[in-house]
């Protein structure tokens, strides 16, 4: 038998534009805060960040102001004008904890 994770099928910002709310293909529907989104950002500035000791350890009343599909992933930005993260869609899962 071959095990086969979840894949992300719909997305959208609630209300709010706090959280991030995933549908997978198997019609769960899992939510991300803004803020947990923000503070795993993989992308190149972040990174950098975070290895000078320079990334914030929190982003309150962070929003999300854009979501771009990128097909294999999400390209997500925010109301502090961040926009370079990229979320693929494991990533997505693994954050909610899936």
């Amino acid at each position: 038998m071959t095990l086969v994770a979840p894949t992300v099928a719909d997305y959208e910002a609630s209300a709010d534009l706090a959280t991030l709310r995933v549908r997978t293909a198997e019609d769960d529907t899992l939510d991300l805060p803004a803020e947990t989104l923000r503070l795993s950002c993989k992308c190149a500035h972040c990174t950098r960040a975070r290895f000078d000791g320079r990334f914030p350890e929190q982003f309150p009343g962070i929003a999300i102001t854009e979501i771009g599909d990128l097909g294999y992933g999400l390209n997500i930005s925010f109301s502090d004008g961040h926009n370079r993260g990229i979320y693929p869609r494991p990533y997505l899962l693994s954050l909610a904890g899936r």
